[in-house]
């Protein structure tokens, strides 16, 4: 089996002359989680369709586990599987009816009761759809997905509607599903998520890709400036002229990531001298979300 589950290159899309997507090229290796982030309107979307085979490109190539997705090839489907943003599903079939339906369109499954597990609703096996909760009929969608047993799954915003408990819930049945051989392209607004899970990311923005890597060094992130943070007793000088005073009362510093051991070190240093306490300390390096917002210059969660 190739590496390359997904390679994309100078892949373009126009919409009239509006041209959506620009040039892009990136590949998805097999096994690993791939997460594709961009605010509305950057191309994320289009991207992601034309790879599922729902739309066509307008120029560039595209492979998906050997395929063309654009000839839309039941040999293709039968090893992919999708959790789109919304779907349709009958509401009056319970969880278990509703699993078997789908899985009954591949060669191949997984046992039901096992992907029931997996997705969390073995409580709620023999509930009607039309009675499960928005973040239960969520998992059902990716429980849908796995029915089919894909190399290959479309997670698109997976954890739309889901609680903190269950969107971390989701994230252990998406690293279960990478030990078990299983390749996750991943489209999601949460930067929380695509660092958690995600050995890779894309960030699009105007129809270009504007960063690429590993969630931990993506766009020089290890390289950006780190900030500190603390409060002094009233009264007490800055110990340093970089420091900022901020409204809530406490001091903000903020260091490149080179200089950050040296800070730490002089300011605790000055404040054993000095007979001060520097409550509240607290170092904070710069997130995904920081990265994201540097490249795109969109709010989290558009």
């Amino acid at each position: 089996m190739s590496d390359r589950v997904v390679e994309v290159h100078d892949l373009r899309k126009n919409y009239g002359d509006v041209e959506a997507v620009r040039g892009i090229s990136f590949h998805v290796d097999h096994g690993e989680v791939f997460a594709m982030l961009g605010p509305n309107g950057a191309g994320k979307t289009t991207t992601t369709e034309i790879l599922e085979g729902y739309r066509i490109r307008s120029a560039g190539e595209v492979s998906v586990l050997g395929h063309d997705p654009a000839k839309r090839e039941r040999s293709l489907k039968e090893r992919v599987g999708i959790v789109l943003q919304s779907t349709g599903i009958d509401p009056f079939l319970t969880v278990t009816e509703t699993i078997e339906m789908y899985a009954g369109y591949y060669p191949s499954r997984r046992p039901t009761d096992e992907v029931i597990e997996v997705v969390g609703l073995a409580e709620k096996r023999d509930t009607r759809v039309n009675k499960l909760s928005g973040g239960q009929q969520r998992r059902l969608d990716v429980a849908i997905a796995l029915a089919g047993d894909p190399e290959l799954l479309f997670l698109d915003e997976p954890t739309t509607g889901f609680d903190p408990n269950a969107r971390r819930n989701a994230w252990e049945v998406v690293k279960n599903l990478i030990s078990i051989g299983k390749t996750v392209f991943l489209t999601t607004h949460f930067m929380d998520e695509a660092q958690y899970l995600a050995d890779r990311v894309v960030v699009i923005a105007g129809g270009l890709i504007v960063a690429e890597g590993p969630p931990a060094s993506i766009a020089g992130r290890e390289q950006m400036r780190t900030r500190i943070r603390f409060r002094l007793p009233n009264g007490a000088p800055d110990p340093d002229p970089r420091v900022r005073r901020l409204p809530d009362g406490t001091s903000e510093l903020q260091v490149e990531a080179n200089e950050t051991t040296k800070t730490v070190h002089d300011l605790t240093g000055w404040a054993v001298d000095h007979g001060f306490e520097l409550e509240a300390f607290e170092i904070t390096l710069p997130t995904l979300e920081d990265v994201y917002l540097q490249l795109t210059g969109a709010e989290v969660g558009t």
